[in-house]
């Protein structure tokens, strides 16, 4: 091919600007596999992309995008054939190695998954990098005792979100009763409770982190916002429960005592999707295909490499509902 279509974020007198431009493959980082890219997906991570100061890219010119799925042009490694369907996510995508905003794409071959039975390529971004993380809050959760046959307490912060709303959906769907969502907008409640939520409750609600023990309320918190909300929570978790940490739009920092540790031997779990081992990462999709597939009742719309730059200030204001997928001409 001659060239195609990119969004590039560049760099010009500290200032950062990203458009829609024509490159050819040599614009491209180096791998061994060249992906034809069918459909990537909007992930706060990639508002913060086009951020200066965002701390995600730091080296100028850059394709963003920390998802993508689509088809093998071509492969220097023979576990991958030519029109196989693949799914990447994570790593240094879209970040120090250009990224899924493009009509194809070339990662190294250890970032491959091959997409499992059970999910389209457009399924596969519906899930995106949101959907992996929200599958791994959740194994995580379950690995410190969150079990459907206790009926816990479970609550979701963000829950209207990417990750959040993805977790509501997994959540009601494998069976637990008792689904929380944590919301800030009167019109958050229908879209929770439409998407598995039992009950909602407002951030306005959880009052000030002045107590280093409060009320216990949750048994599981699943945290996507971090900041304030994540320390408001802790000293509401039960004795022996949960928090699982994987966001940072409400901030980076944690203001918090040891007591809800040592007396109520509560544990934090720290969610990473970037760089979570490929076998693993197999697991996980072939997982989402199956008894978690929630991708055809998920709260998603599909827009154009065109119409980006809206669906990105939605994300940065806080207005951003469920999923968006980008659709490629060329798919």
């Amino acid at each position: 091919m001659e060239s195609f279509k990119a969004i590039v974020i560049k760099e010009n007198n500290e200032k950062i600007t990203y458009n829609l431009e024509s490159i050819t493959l040599s614009n491209l980082s180096e791998g061994e596999v060249l992906i034809k890219v069918a459909f990537s997906s909007i992930n706060y991570k990639d508002m913060l992309a086009i951020q200066k100061n965002g701390g995600v890219i730091r080296n100028y010119p850059m394709i963003p995008g920390i998802d993508l799925s689509g088809t093998v042009v071509s492969s220097a490694d023979n576990q991958f054939l030519k029109g196989q369907k693949v799914i990447v996510t994570g790593f240094a995508m879209g970040m120090s190695h250009t990224g899924g905003f493009a009509e194809y794409a070339r990662v190294p071959a250890e970032w491959v998954v091959p997409l499992p039975n059970g999910l389209t390529l457009k399924d596969a971004m519906v899930f995106g990098t949101a959907g992996f993380t929200a599958a791994l809050s959740i194994l995580s959760l379950q690995k410190n005792g969150m079990l459907v046959k206790n009926s816990p307490k479970i609550l979701v912060t963000g829950s209207t979100g990417g990750v959040g709303s993805i977790a509501l959906q997994i959540l009601s769907k494998i069976g637990y009763k008792n689904i929380i969502a944590l919301i800030r907008k009167e019109n958050q409640v229908s879209v929770a409770k439409s998407l598995g939520a039992t009950e909602v409750i407002f951030a306005s609600e959880l009052g000030e982190n002045k107590k280093a023990l409060n009320k216990q309320n949750y048994h599981y918190v699943l945290d996507t916002v971090g900041g304030d909300v994540a320390t408001t929570l802790i000293p509401h978790i039960y004795y022996g429960g949960s928090m699982s940490l994987c966001g940072n739009a409400g901030g980076i920092k944690l203001s918090t005592t040891v007591l809800p540790f040592i007396l109520r031997g509560i544990n934090l779990l720290g969610i990473d999707s970037v760089n979570v081992p490929i076998e693993n990462r197999k697991s996980i999709w072939k997982r989402l295909a199956n008894e978690w597939n929630i991708s055809e009742t998920t709260l998603s719309r599909e827009i154009s490499i065109q119409e980006l730059s809206k669906t990105i200030d939605a994300v940065k204001n806080g207005q951003h509902l469920g999923r968006t997928i980008l659709k490629y001409l060329n798919h």
